[in-house]
Formats: C-alpha cells, sequence, structure tokens
C-alpha cells in the first residue's frame, strides 16, 4: 500500500485483488445492514 506507484505500473493483477476484496467487503457489509434493519422493522417493539 506504501509504494502505491510500484504497484500501479508493476502488478495490475494484485490492485483488482484489492479492488475486488474492497467491492466484496462493501457488498458485505451493505447485505448485513439491510437484514439488520429489515430485522429491526419487523420486530414489534410498539
Amino acid at each position: 500500500m506504501m509504494n502505491c506507484m510500484n504497484m500501479m505500473s508493476g502488478m495490475g493483477g494484485m490492485m483488482m485483488l484489492a479492488m475486488g476484496v474492497q467491492w466484496l467487503l462493501a457488498v458485505v457489509l451493505a447485505v448485513l445492514g439491510i437484514a439488520a434493519l429489515v430485522k429491526y422493522l419487523r420486530t414489534p417493539s410498539r
């Protein structure tokens, strides 16, 4: 991560892998957030 220019010029696959991991993490967090929200809204709290 520190030598970003080196990574960009030499290892495009590594960068794409990092991007894929970031997207996967974002999707997982979104799904978990939506699931938690649905669970919270469906709970009869009143």
